[in-house]
């Protein structure tokens, strides 16, 4: 298995690769959490790459090797931005993909927190995704930006926002929220994993939007699982590293 630091379309990344993998392999994405490192994930891709996938860890827009010396509260406040930026950006990274290796024929998309978050917003922008895991994320876009402002200014905190920027932040999260159109999902399998005792991600609400979700899946109720974990808060539990990369590598290999 070969580990390699790379910039693609000038987005630092770590390719990780089977050495015997051939052009066609199939490629995973993942996605790192808020405050995290795309190294931090490298036990997803080790579990991908051994079972013949290619890996890419991109790292997040104001994150490990881009960080720009911000404090918690200042990247809290540019969640959004990363959200949003990481979204356009693995489009830029699947465009690079197809142009080094354009005879990869499968594509899936994974990501832990932040990174979930960011897979689901890519699910309703981009029909090529084939495949998609998602730890300890939520949909709810617009309802959790709300949820954010309203926590920050119970802290006294001001946001550097004004009205009119506060509504058009909302009306671009709103392009990228399952909730508000579940077409967007149109039966691709997908895996979610969360804690029930989530405090930062609450579970609630993405457990309401996969109830909503077994409807749409009811001829292909095999394509979507969804594992709740009684005794987890916020951090993923091995079971659910393993059943996520085994979810992805049996999509992505099917």
């Amino acid at each position: 298995m070969l580990i390699k630091e790379e910039h693609w379309a000038g987005i630092p990344l770590l390719h990780v690769y089977p050495e015997d993998g051939g052009e066609s392999a199939p490629v995973a994405m993942f996605l790192h959490g808020f405050t995290s490192a795309k190294e931090h994930n490298l036990h997803y891709a080790y579990n991908l790459a051994k079972r013949g996938i290619r890996v890419l860890l991109p790292e997040a827009h104001l994150h490990g090797v881009r960080e720009e010396g911000l404090d918690e509260v200042q990247l809290s406040l540019r969640f959004w931005e990363t959200v949003l930026t990481t979204i356009e950006e693995v489009g830029k990274l699947k465009a690079e993909l197809q142009r080094r290796f354009p005879d990869a024929k499968k594509f899936g998309l994974a990501g832990t927190s932040m990174g979930g978050i960011e897979t689901l917003g890519c699910l309703k922008a981009y029909d090529w995704i084939d495949t998609a895991g998602v730890m300890m994320g939520t949909p709810g876009y617009v309802n959790l930006s709300k949820a954010q402002m309203a926590q920050y200014e119970s802290r006294g905190f001001k946001l550097p926002l004004t009205g009119g920027e506060r509504t058009a932040l909302l009306d671009t999260l709103a392009r990228f929220d399952l909730t508000k159109d579940r077409t967007a999902l149109a039966g691709r399998p997908v895996y979610f994993w969360h804690g029930m005792n989530d405090e930062t991600v609450p579970f609630k609400p993405t457990a309401n939007f996969i109830e909503a979700c077994r409807k749409d899946y009811e001829n292909v109720p095999d394509r979507l699982k969804f594992t709740a974990d009684r005794s987890a808060g916020h951090a993923v539990s091995r079971t659910g590293m393993l059943e996520c990369t085994d979810w992805l590598a049996t999509h992505l290999n099917g």
